[in-house]
């Protein structure tokens, strides 16, 4: 084992700090990011299987087209998931820091687990009853969604090496895309074994024949899958240890905190008791403070913000889905296909949007992050974002009619540079600014308010391009494209993190911290020598003894 002892920073952060990447590392992302994985599952899964609501439980008889779930109630089951995450994000949050991380993140995975099993039940027969169930249980599966961002996040900014800390963050964020990938492929191979037993006529060719009744089982089985991932994962995360920093910093126990490391990495550690109580002194402040708004604010501005604006673009790429699907034959028109046939179009569409446009852009940012830093990636992504949707906008008749392959490129690059770009490091950099007595509540206010511009994106621009009308949509994409160049520029208000300890960050070591807000200056850019050997020591006697001397 390697002798990690004294310093200017305590034995026991300066050990993980340094610590090389382990076989517990590689477990905590494994654990933390299965909780991602079952948290975008359950949130896109519901896009496969909200049209086959519509035919079986919203058709008329004698219409020339299948049934749809009237837009109230499709705004209700796609957002009332968005509202309950929203909801859960500021409350799991905020007693992710009061009780401690561990303590709460069992529940989150209980939650959504019992909440994904619920989504398939209905307490009655009748559309009412159905879709009542539903939104019931999809308000509070987002509600343990919504937990698992703060709470994943800061566990695994905490445990982190700084040099490989961004990789290991956007690792555990990158599983979404692969849960966006099993929805889509879920969906599609439970589908397609209904189908085989299950085969119909086309709606235009037996309107009421064309949904089969056995799809009424379908949608549920696929919905219930997601419990699987969370209720096996659900032990090894009540084994994970408390993270160090919290038990250290906030509990003020440096003993437990280097017992607890000392037990799971290849490390032995001195309890330095005595200089904890240094650190407690000099961060002893709360939220809603002067000092946090003087060392802080700036910084929860910039990350609450550009995560808003980001969310609101994301979550309406789907504008032009209808248009680029058909396009490349990727989807028939609804008439022209069964309710099983047409869950199976839709499942594989997802599928490779996911596995060519959104799974990428994921990897290279966890390649990359520690070389590029968190701050370029950010400014590239909305950029190009930007560009890609402008484009989109101003040609948006021609694409659609006469340009499908180039309206498909745009539109997988644009997925591609929000994942490599703000979708990530929206994620990554609230779990590393802030102090660690109210990072996880940090990172519930930023993720809340990327939640609310989902809410804005799912009811307020989609809402404007219901008709359908080429100049709406055109609008909304210009609309779009200005959202992200807005983010470009909030994500000036966000210093670079790369390569620094989460104290020197946050200044919890007796530092300045980096800035109120400041670009990164040249301190934290690649390949500097981030050592700490020439910062200010702890304490303000040792920092005054330094001065005189």
């Amino acid at each position: 084992m390697a002798e990690v002892g004294g310093g200017p920073n305590l034995a026991v952060l300066e050990a993980l700090d340094s610590a090389r990447t382990q076989m517990y590392h590689m477990k905590a992302i494994v654990i933390a990011g299965m909780g991602f994985f079952t948290d975008a599952y359950d949130l896109f899964c519901i896009t496969t299987v909200s049209k086959l609501l519509g035919r079986l439980y919203y058709s008329e008889e004698g219409a020339s087209k299948p049934g749809t779930l009237p837009q109230r109630v499709n705004n209700m089951v796609i957002g009332v998931a968005l509202v309950g995450t929203l909801m859960g994000q500021l409350v799991f949050g905020y007693f992710g820091d009061k009780l401690g991380r561990k303590r709460v993140y069992g529940i989150t995975l209980v939650l959504m687990a019992a909440c994904a099993i619920g989504s398939g039940l209905s307490f009655g027969k009748s559309p009412r009853a159905v879709m009542g169930t539903l939104c019931f249980f999809r308000f509070w599966l987002g509600f343990g969604i919504g937990g698992d961002y703060p709470l994943s996040a800061t566990i695994m900014s905490e445990y982190a090496n700084k040099k490989t800390r961004g990789a290991f963050i956007a690792a555990v964020f990158a599983m979404q895309g692969v849960g966006i990938i099993f929805a889509g492929l879920v969906s599609m191979i439970v589908s397609g074994i209904f189908l085989h037993y299950n085969p119909a006529k086309s709606f235009k060719e037996d309107p009421a024949g064309s949904t089969q009744q056995a799809a009424d089982y379908m949608w549920r089985i696929v919905l219930m899958i997601g419990a699987v991932p969370a209720l096996a994962t659900f032990y090894w995360r009540m084994k994970m240890p408390e993270t160090a920093r919290y038990t250290a910093l906030i509990e003020g126990n440096a003993k437990q905190a280097a017992t607890d490391m000392t037990n799971v990495m290849e490390i032995q550690i001195d309890a330095e008791q005595e200089k904890l109580a240094m650190f407690k002194a000099a961060n002893d402040y709360p939220l809603l403070s002067w000092e946090f708004a003087r060392r802080h604010g700036m910084h929860l501005i910039g990350t609450a913000t550009t995560w808003f604006l980001l969310d609101i673009a994301f979550y309406s790429q789907n504008l032009t889905q209808k248009d680029i699907f058909p396009a490349i034959h990727l989807t028939d028109k609804a008439e022209n296909v069964n309710a099983l046939q047409e869950v199976f179009q839709i499942s594989k569409a997802m599928f490779l949007v996911a596995l060519f446009g959104t799974f990428p852009g994921y990897w290279v940012t966890v390649a990359l992050i520690d070389k590029m830093g968190r701050y370029l990636i950010q400014l590239i992504g909305f950029f190009m974002m930007s560009v890609f949707m402008m484009v989109m906008g101003v040609m948006y008749e021609s694409l659609r009619t006469k340009q499908a392959v180039l309206f498909a490129l745009l539109y997988a690059l644009t997925f591609f540079f929000a994942n490599f770009g703000p979708n990530s490091t929206t994620f990554v950099l609230p779990a590393e600014l802030f102090p660690t007595r109210v990072r996880s509540t940090c990172h519930a206010i930023s993720a809340a308010s990327g939640k609310a511009g989902a809410i804005v994106a799912a009811y307020g621009v989609q809402s404007l391009t219901l008709n359908g009308q080429v100049k709406d949509i055109k609008k909304a994409l210009i609309i779009l494209s200005i959202t992200n160049m807005l983010g470009f520029f909030f994500t000036f208000l966000v210093p670079e993190t790369m390569g620094r300890s989460l104290e020197e960050i946050s200044g919890e070591d007796g530092n300045a911290g980096i800035g109120g807000g400041a670009s990164p200056g040249p301190a934290a850019g690649p390949g500097m020598d981030m050592s700490r050997d020439d910062k200010i020591p702890v304490s303000s006697t040792e920092w005054q003894s330094s001065m005189h001397a």
